[in-house]
């Protein structure tokens, strides 16, 4: 009777740990150039998990984390934009639509729909995605969209309004994977 307890236990943890993938190394680029700068950074260290039972996922990342060509810039960034010893993560708890199946590989387009909270500030948001569905098992997610700095709270002085850009330019991949 224990042999079968302990079967069916980890059977249902082999079930539960197949339907959760992770990423550690999700990048994301934001890019806030204007025709007078040219304003662009980078993290590779973002992280995700999707639960493709549910279809629900969460990314959060580090703001200190994002790198700039120039450390006056990031140093500004941190400091005086974003606040990231007040504000350090930002985080995106969604529902990702548009999959069929997520162990036939495959691309998909479609749709992540939920909550963004960056500077403190948690906003609904709505971001079209390409999933691709690997021969590995591994899911791929991609996404180009814009995040206007005044949603989130976030000020750009206008004695340097012509130098940032107030769209903000986000470029994401993540691809998760099984335990």
């Amino acid at each position: 009777m224990k042999k079968i307890f302990a079967l069916a236990a980890l059977g249902l943890t082999l079930v539960a740990s197949a339907q959760k993938l992770t990423s550690k190394d999700t990048q994301v680029h934001i890019n806030a150039s204007t025709p007078v700068e040219d304003i662009d950074a980078v993290l590779n260290n973002a992280v995700g998990i999707l639960n493709t039972e549910t279809n629900e996922a969460v990314w959060q990342l580090q703001i200190q984390s994002f790198t700039f060509k120039r450390a006056l810039m990031q140093e500004h960034f941190n400091e005086n934009y974003m606040e990231s010893t007040k504000y350090p993560k930002a985080t995106l708890r969604a529902k990702i639509g548009g999959v069929t199946d997520w162990k036939k590989p495959a691309t998909y387009k479609g749709g992540v729909k939920g909550q963004m909270e960056i500077h403190g500030v948690t906003k609904d948001i709505s971001i079209p995605v390409t999933i691709t569905v690997n021969k590995d098992g591994s899911v791929t997610i991609e996404s180009e969209f814009s995040v206007h700095t005044a949603d989130y709270g976030i000020k750009i002085p206008t004695l340097v309004v012509s130098k940032i850009a107030e769209d903000v330019k986000v470029t994401v991949k993540s691809t998760l994977k099984g335990a």
